[in-house]
């Protein structure tokens, strides 16, 4: 992904379900009400956690200016390389990361409560439907590198294999790190002995999976592989800190934080809407100056 498509964003960045989990607070500290046991029943719904909220509204945050970034180097006002510039590209991995991160933590505080796939499958409605509205406004001012695989449609693919994966225990950080060193795998093997399948895994059919020698020429491409590694690591780290550092995850948060953990819950309409009105503006900014 270069730019358009970041929400790292889901997961979803994005509002997904978070829980309680039972935890014991040292006796200065104030107690926490006992959450319903993990696992005891189907729930549609699930409490959320402030601090993993507030991680993800940071991460909305973020991303909001290095769009707004972009978009000024897209119109002329302030040109950059957000292609090869390493100052641009590490951001937004660490960006998409961050997003991802927070998706699989979600992730593990609703399974912890053991939340509906109901309810699990309308919030993937959600973010599989903005994905195409991503995919067709894109196309309408990129047609020719428009999204057709970013951070949306990698996350409506991630969430279902972490939420099936999610019993894994401790066996998803191996997976994790599997995930992150596929792609670099796949690539020398494509490369060099399996050389004759390039083309298909390089082609639109398959590209989506990570495993390529060329990436495709598009504004936004977060493929399975290796970002699933990513969520599958929140996810784990998720379940850990549940396990032995609750504390860290109910820690009171200042008021200054509120806005936030606003962010936070709200990250995939944030998402679908600041890049609009980012560009609305200065469209209206450059027709007021007569560009």
């Amino acid at each position: 992904m270069d730019t358009k498509g970041l929400a790292l964003h889901g997961a979803d960045p994005f509002r997904l379900s978070e829980t309680h989990a039972a935890m014991a607070l040292s006796p200065a500290s104030s107690p926490v009400p006992p959450p319903p046991s993990p696992r005891a029943g189907a729930r549609t719904e699930a409490a959320r956690i402030e601090a993993v909220d507030a991680l993800r509204g940071l991460a909305m945050v973020w991303m909001t200016v290095f769009h707004f970034c972009f978009d000024l180097s897209h119109f002329g006002y302030w040109p950059q390389d957000f292609r090869a510039d390493p100052f641009w590209t590490v951001q937004r991995t660490a960006i998409v990361s961050l997003f991802l991160f927070c998706a699989g933590l979600g992730q593990a505080l609703a399974w912890s409560q053991n939340v509906a796939w109901a309810r699990f499958w309308r919030r993937w409605g959600q973010i599989a439907f903005c994905a195409l509205l991503v995919s067709a406004g894109s196309y309408l001012m990129f047609p020719n590198s428009f999204i057709h695989f970013g951070v949306l449609h990698g996350m409506a693919v991630m969430l279902v294999i972490v939420r099936g994966t999610a019993g894994w225990g401790a066996g998803l950080w191996l997976a994790g790190a599997v995930a992150l060193a596929a792609p670099w795998l796949g690539a020398w093997l494509l490369a060099g002995p399996a050389a004759a399948w390039a083309p298909a895994f390089n082609g639109g059919a398959l590209n989506w999976l990570g495993v390529v020698t060329r990436k495709p020429f598009t504004e936004d491409y977060v493929p399975v592989l290796p970002w699933l590694g990513v969520m599958w690591w929140g996810m784990a780290a998720g379940q850990w800190a549940l396990r032995h550092r609750a504390g860290w995850l109910y820690a009171g948060l200042p008021r200054v934080m509120r806005p936030l953990v606003l962010l936070g819950r709200w990250s995939l309409s944030y998402y679908m809407l600041h890049q609009p009105v980012l560009i609305g503006t200065l469209l209206a900014v450059g027709w007021l100056a007569g560009r």
